[in-house]
């Protein structure tokens, strides 16, 4: 952390190898997660209510209770880590408060809306997959906005957003 509250974070070239190789695997989760998504169903919300609820036309079961759990387990963690390593390096990129909580807020928000709009899809109204496409398109955006804000700092060697602490403490004489 001391790396990066004092700016070091742009000057360590091992530090900024190792964020490099973070946003390079955030990048591949970002493609998979649209990958993933777009096998699945479309921005159709028929597609996402079919996805959830089935469709006897298509030979497609609804999910599972214990089966959409499996997800929500693995995501609930996996997604917690990638947003708070993502938000928390955001918060040394040079930029106004403002913009960091709205990130920070449309990172968590938009992620917890993906996973909760499905299971409104399958549990509640099929008109939940009206937010359950937004989110999904919201995570995505927040995801790579997040992802863009960080490399730009590291590739123009921005200094922290925290301004250097000052010197050392003046005697009392």
């Amino acid at each position: 952390m001391r790396f990066v509250v004092t700016g070091e974070w742009t000057r360590n070239d091992l530090l900024r190898g190792i964020v490099w190789c973070f946003l390079l695997y955030t990048a591949f989760l970002w493609i998979s997660n649209a990958a993933m998504f777009f096998s699945r169903m479309s921005l159709d919300p028929a597609s996402v209510v079919a996805y959830y609820r089935g469709d006897e036309t298509r030979f497609l079961p609804p999910r599972s209770v214990r089966g959409m759990l499996e997800v929500l387990h693995f995501h609930a963690f996996a997604a917690g880590i990638l947003l708070l390593t993502l938000t928390h390096l955001l918060l040394f990129v040079p930029l106004s408060v403002r913009t960091k909580v709205a990130g920070i807020a449309l990172a968590f928000g938009s992620a917890f809306l993906d996973e909760a709009s499905g299971w409104g899809v399958r549990f509640l109204h099929p008109g939940f997959a009206y937010l359950k496409i937004a989110s999904f398109l919201a995570l995505q955006g927040v995801l790579l906005w997040l992802g863009v804000l960080v490399a730009r700092a590291l590739l123009r060697r921005e200094p922290s957003a925290y301004p250097k602490p000052p010197g050392p403490p003046r005697p009392l004489t």
